[in-house]
């Protein structure tokens, strides 16, 4: 049985034991640091209105590669509050207007990232791909048939201005800046592209020497989830 003296020395030997293990742990097991943030989905796209919300999540990575979906304590900005809306704690995200993109910034703990959203109407009619600015056009078509444009890429670089339009309410809308530009896979000698800056009209290049074989090559304009045309570059 302990005496008081020897039940004393105990109770200080194991109370300096439990704080030297307890150092320990912490040395060999220092905190799981957060060192990376993204945003889920990566690329939103939204309906605008309020019925067709949607909520954004933020997601870590950690300093032992884990990833894992941040809960709380991320703070969410936009860029233009004209085109989404975002809960600055809730990240539900919020289309209005007419559509268009807007930067979505997710921050916590030091750490933020991006992701450019993109709104758009859900009502679209009649929509199609047009040569030239928003009013003064020279060729359109829609989904049917492509939009043909011949580039000769053998002397300088030919640049073509496009812009994609659509029927809303009666009214014809400029949907360039809301629209996705997607370039077909990149021919063997050369690059066609398009800029994808969410300016209007949209500028797409074919580089001096570009090659097609067969000659068409396919930019594809796609709008919200059920509007797409097509442009057929013919290069000489």
């Amino acid at each position: 049985m302990l005496t008081g003296r020897k039940l004393a020395l105990t109770l200080a030997f194991t109370v300096l034991l439990a704080l030297a293990f307890g150092v320990s742990c912490k040395g060999f097991f220092p905190p799981n640091t957060l060192t990376a943030i993204s945003i889920q989905p990566p690329s939103p796209a939204i309906e605008a209105g309020a019925a067709n919300a949607e909520t954004l999540q933020a997601w870590g990575t950690y300093q032992d590669n884990s990833r894992s979906q941040i809960t709380s304590g991320v703070q969410w900005t936009s860029s233009d509050s004209n085109v989404l809306q975002i809960g600055s704690t809730s990240g539900v995200a919020t289309g209005v207007g007419a559509g268009g993109t807007a930067t979505v910034t997710a921050a916590a703990q030091g750490l933020s990232t991006t992701a450019s959203a993109t709104v758009f109407l859900g009502s679209i009619t009649s929509f199609e791909v047009c040569m030239g600015a928003f009013g003064s056009t020279t060729s359109c078509s829609n989904g049917s048939s492509p939009l043909v444009w011949t580039a000769t890429a053998s002397t300088g670089t030919p640049t073509q201005s496009f812009i994609a339009q659509g029927v809303s309410s009666g009214q014809t809308l400029d949907l360039t800046t809301a629209s996705t530009w997607t370039t077909a896979t990149q021919p063997a000698s050369g690059t066609i592209s398009c800029t994808n800056s969410g300016a209007s009209p949209e500028t797409c290049t074919v580089s001096p020497g570009a090659t097609v074989s067969p000659p068409d090559y396919t930019i594809t304009v796609t709008y919200g989830t059920t509007n797409s045309a097509t442009i057929s570059v013919v290069v000489n």
